[in-house]
């Protein structure tokens, strides 16, 4: 199971962001835990001052953007 996270106080990119990873996931067929971090504190700890990120099993994948489904796709597997 992977573990998704994604960095952000909640702003409506990082909502979206949220939305395009379970669809990506679930077009996938992964199985997953999406967690939404919003705490400033957790979010420095992963060295992320842009946001919103995507955390992908402890790794930095993504930061500060919103890629498409498809490219999420790729950044999961």
């Amino acid at each position: 199971m992977k573990k998704l996270q994604i960095l952000g106080p909640g702003c409506p990119k990082c909502q979206e962001l949220a939305k395009r990873t379970e669809e990506a996931a679930k077009a996938a067929g992964i199985e997953y835990e999406l967690e939404k971090v919003t705490d400033l504190n957790q979010i420095m700890a992963f060295g992320v001052f842009m946001t919103p990120s995507l955390v992908v099993d402890g790794e930095v994948k993504v930061v500060g953007k919103v890629p498409s489904v498809e490219e999420l796709k790729d950044v999961i597997a």
